[in-house]
């Protein structure tokens, strides 16, 4: 079998699974009878975060923890709990690292700001950098001397024969 051959067998098959990671998360066993509170639970499992994969929401994940995480937002959908609800539960349970968009408040601000303040500073120093490499104005030309103007007039002449 030719390298190229192997190649995109593997690239087809590392592809394969990296489509059916997603279907490995949620289990069929966690899925909610109701289609309109398995829709929402869907929703706010895409905006926790897995404490333990911290890369992955809960509904992509497979750690036990993002199981029990699902499981936990299902039952409090059942119970009547609103969408809001159900996420101030889980981050008074497992604190405001669970939100993959930390609420912006607070310290959480700096965070917020921190990013357009540093564009902004740099936006300022290059142009005060930039203001300050500007050539100075040349000085004012100045009259020829009459011995420098005959000795351009004898270079044209020559230049001209």
């Amino acid at each position: 079998m030719s390298a190229r051959l192997r190649g995109a067998r593997l690239a087809l098959a590392v592809l394969a699974l990296g489509i059916a990671q997603g279907a490995w998360a949620v289990q069929p066993d966690e899925v909610l009878a109701d289609p309109g509170l398995e829709h929402r639970a869907r929703q706010i499992g895409q905006v926790l975060r897995c404490p333990v994969c911290q890369g992955e929401n809960i509904d992509e994940s497979n750690a036990p923890i993002s199981r029990d995480l699902r499981l936990y937002v299902r039952e409090r959908l059942v119970e009547g709990d609103s969408d809001a609800e159900v996420i101030q539960a889980v981050t008074e349970r497992y604190g405001e690292y669970v939100l993959f968009e930390p609420r912006p408040e607070g310290a959480n601000l700096i965070l917020y700001w921190a990013g357009p303040l540093m564009a902004l500073v740099a936006l300022l120093a290059g142009f005060l950098f930039l203001r300050g490499r500007r050539p100075e104005a040349a000085p004012a030309p100045q009259a020829l001397t009459p011995e420098e103007r005959a000795r351009l007039d004898a270079l044209m002449r020559d230049q001209d024969s």
